[in-house]
């Protein structure tokens, strides 16, 4: 298989992933928008309600980038403050995690039925049978798309210039932090970023601490999208922006030191490389947005002074 066809059909594997996170996260919306927004301004007075806030609406969306348009959104439109919105951003981190976990688990032998059963329920005109119809085939999509990029890994390793791109984020990982933050910003989903480094972990090709300086980069490069919406907006949205951008290159800066132990600790949790992986996600979001959350203020007032 030549080099342009494995960039193709990695790329309508890629498609395949977005249009299945786009189509489930479409579905769950559909049922809770206005009760997500409803969350999103009356239960965020305090940093750890936002939080957990954060974590369940994006738990529930299966999408940060997603959680935090809404949310610049919800600012922007004077329903949010700027101090509110930080306490959501710290949760949305951790909730992100979820879909990370979740497509770890084998369940090839479901995978077809799932894809049948949803696109059966997307004829359904009634809001609950199409909304899971829209998030069981959106999931189905999304196994698909992980099955085809693991299935491409090897045979794209096989190419010289892939092979030494290879070497260098397993040998540089701030080459790994660099692929993730440019591969997360154009495609916009740092779970496909992830669930890429997850087929070439499974396959050998990828170190573990490689795998974690790449998650570690798509956790800057999905705040391409909160930035990207803030464009335009009042100054408030615009320092929501900032301020995630700032708690994530933060994070990942603090972290960075530590991608050895993190992934010297999560061999000791799981033996599947893409499993290690998103454990190192979850362990990572969790420390990172409990170390920030008691100083929310302080941190507020430190980008407005910046920014404002």
């Amino acid at each position: 298989m030549g080099l342009f066809s494995i960039i193709t059909l990695l790329a309508v594997y890629l498609a395949i992933f977005l249009i299945g996170m786009t189509v489930m996260r479409s579905g769950l919306l559909q049922l809770s928008e206005e009760r997500t927004k409803g969350y999103l301004t009356k239960f965020t007075d305090m940093p750890w309600k936002g939080l957990l806030i954060g974590i369940l609406i994006t738990g529930l969306l299966q999408s940060s980038s997603a959680v935090m348009v809404i949310t610049v959104g919800l600012v922007a439109a004077g329903y949010l403050t700027f101090y509110q919105s930080i306490g959501i951003m710290l949760g949305s981190n951790i909730g992100s995690t979820f879909i990370t976990e979740l497509i770890t688990i084998d369940i090839s032998q479901l995978i077809f039925p799932m894809l049948i059963i949803g696109f059966l329920f997307l004829f359904s005109k009634k809001k609950l049978p199409f909304s899971f119809g829209s998030s069981l085939f959106g999931l189905g999509c999304l196994f698909v798309a992980m099955s085809g990029f693991e299935s491409l890994a090897i045979p794209l390793a096989g190419f010289p210039s892939v092979q030494d791109m290879l070497a260098m984020t397993n040998n540089h990982h701030l080459f790994g932090v660099g692929i993730g933050t440019l591969l997360t910003a154009i495609i916009q989903s740092s779970s496909a970023t992830t669930g890429i480094s997850m087929s070439f972990l499974n396959n050998d090709l990828l170190s573990l601490s490689a795998g974690i300086a790449i998650m570690l980069g798509a956790n800057i490069g999905t705040c391409v999208t909160a930035y990207l919406a803030s464009i335009g907006s009042i100054k408030e949205a615009k320092l929501t922006a900032y301020a995630h951008i700032w708690l994530n290159v933060v994070g990942v800066a603090a972290f960075f030191p530590f991608i050895p132990w993190l992934s010297e600790f999560v061999s000791t949790l799981a033996s599947s490389g893409d499993v290690q992986l998103a454990h190192s996600s979850l362990i990572f979001n969790l420390i990172s947005s409990a170390a920030a959350l008691p100083f929310v203020r302080p941190f507020a007032r430190f980008v407005e002074r910046v920014h404002g």
